[in-house]
């Protein structure tokens, strides 16, 4: 699947929908904070998401309850490794030095982040 940035828009539907797993339009509407955007254009939003094969639903008789196709780790990490192919000359080194550099992380952060790297260390030295 060729899985292109998000809208703001679309990317919010599919937050809602990460979280519901399965919903029908009143539940994503109902996820919006106040003012809700109007159900056009929720159904306008979620039916070029169908045609772009983010989003499926299952027709339920009238209804249509929608469901995430795009997983959201595939989208994040699809985003990720763009924003590291384009501002960090495709180094995944110089994005996680940029990262521990310019974020405000808690000393629990820091350690956690540690763990994760000393583990994924010693499952590739164990391949």
């Amino acid at each position: 699947m060729d899985i292109k940035q998000l809208n703001k828009s679309e990317l919010q539907i599919m937050k809602y929908l990460w979280i519901l797993k399965k919903g029908f339009m009143k539940d994503i509407v109902e996820h919006f904070p106040e003012p809700r955007p109007a159900y056009t254009t929720i159904s306008t939003l979620l039916k070029r998401m169908c045609d772009k094969n983010y989003i499926g639903f299952e027709r339920l008789g009238r209804d249509k309850q929608y469901y995430p196709v795009l997983k959201k780790n595939e989208y994040f990490s699809k985003q990720v490794n763009g924003m590291i192919q384009h501002f960090f000359n495709d180094s995944k080194s110089q994005f996680a030095s940029f990262f521990a550099k310019n974020t405000d992380l808690s000393v629990e952060e820091l350690e956690e982040l540690q763990a994760l790297l000393q583990e994924k260390i010693k499952q590739k030295r164990n391949k």
